[in-house]
């Protein structure tokens, strides 16, 4: 079976902006350098003491070294970039799952929650769809590495929703004026909306209410584009306050999958 043209479009569209966000990533890490003192973000002295195994710490000693972890870095780019410009394969993608669980350790897990989350739900979605169509259906692989990439990012959303209302000071509208006060541009000055009681409690029930409503969104096409329109606002401005870039693009990545399983109910 071929891919129709709107599947094709979102595999499209999923593969060039995790491209984008990987390269982002990947160009921030590089960015960061590779130190070796005690003191350096990319210090592994301090890390290799969780790897239990002696025979595992001497693998990584090595894969961890600064100029073989630097060239580690510049193929995750070039990789990424070919994910762009030619799309993904299986060699590519595993190459790439690989890569980002090397990250993964260096950065004992997560160095920016909530875009290493998506990244590893796309990749995972990605190496679903390219595990599959290697078996020979193409079509089914897809679907269902859209269909994971989707799960997971509604469920995020919802949960993250349902956290938000079990926590009196959302409840109370609080937590916005907290997380304001402790921005980039921060602390709020004292005639700020947000300082109103009132306006700071519909923001945070905003909020709520929207993200407990993600799985609405699958209902339909137009709910899809609404919900993601309103969540590209909502990280654009954890970007703007917070200074979260990546955060931004890790999940605007997820959209193109959201927005073609809507399509499945119609």
């Amino acid at each position: 079976m071929l891919i129709d043209t709107p599947m094709a479009l979102a595999i499209r569209a999923l593969e060039i902006l995790f491209a984008w966000s990987l390269a982002i990533q990947t160009l921030e890490f590089l960015r960061m350098g590779t130190a070796t003192a005690s003191d350096g973000l990319w210090s592994w002295t301090l890390q290799r003491a969780d790897i239990p195994q002696g025979w595992m710490r001497r693998v990584l000693d090595g894969v961890f070294a600064p100029a073989v972890h630097r060239v580690h870095l510049c193929l995750r780019l070039a990789a990424a970039l070919w994910l762009a410009l030619s799309g993904s394969s299986l060699g590519l993608v595993a190459g790439l799952f690989a890569s980002n669980v090397l990250v993964l350790i260096r950065w004992r897990g997560a160095f920016n929650g909530g875009s290493d989350f998506l990244t590893v739900v796309v990749l995972t979605g990605l190496l679903i769809a390219q595990v599959v169509g290697a078996w020979g259906d193409v079509v089914l692989g897809w679907q269902a590495g859209l269909w994971y990439i989707t799960i997971q990012a509604i469920t995020s959303y919802f949960m993250s929703g349902w956290v938000k209302m079990l926590r009196r000071e959302w409840r109370s509208g609080a937590a916005m004026t907290i997380f304001l006060n402790a921005a980039i541009y921060g602390p709020l000055s004292p005639r700020h909306p947000l300082r109103n009681r009132g306006m700071a409690l519909l923001g945070s029930w905003a909020f709520i209410v929207w993200e407990c409503c993600a799985p609405l969104a699958l209902l339909n096409l137009k709910l899809a584009t609404l919900f993601c329109g309103v969540a590209a606002v909502f990280h654009f401005l954890v970007f703007w306050f917070f200074g979260l870039n990546r955060f931004f693009w890790a999940w605007l990545a997820s959209f193109p999958a959201i927005l073609w399983c809507a399509t499945q109910f119609q």
